[in-house]
């Protein structure tokens, strides 16, 4: 697995609680420059840490057999957020020798829904 640390992840903030083939535990805080022009978490926020929780999972679950790719993300947003940490925690709905299906519910610090995701990944051969 590459580094967690950099790039994109960096960028979002994200930190990780847990991380594991069975779940993966995300945590960032929502900061004005990760709004949408209305001063809310923007969704495409939402949608790149379920896609992060679902394929860092899928990817340790599936180990040295291959690789995953994201295939589909279906991303729900429930609540606004304009402030606050949220947590994301992956876990899978099914894992297959072809296909994987992993479900991501986000929180804020209430522990409130404010999104909910799945992602479908592809598992690939070793190259």
């Amino acid at each position: 697995m590459s580094n967690l640390t950099g790039g994109f992840v960096a960028l979002l903030g994200l930190e990780f609680d847990e991380v594991g083939g069975d779940r993966v535990v995300i945590r960032w805080r929502v900061r004005p420059e990760l709004h949408q022009p209305y001063g809310i978490q923007h969704g495409g926020v939402y949608c790149a840490v379920v896609e992060t929780a679902a394929s860092i999972g899928g990817a340790l679950w599936l180990g040295d057999k291959g690789r995953v790719v994201g295939v589909s993300n279906q991303t729900d947003f429930l609540r606004a957020v304009r402030e606050g940490e949220l947590t994301a925690v992956g876990t899978p709905v099914h894992r297959g020798r072809s296909q994987q299906l992993w479900q991501v519910e986000i929180a804020d610090e209430a522990g409130r829904l404010v999104s909910r995701g799945q992602v479908r990944l592809q598992n690939l051969a070793p190259a």
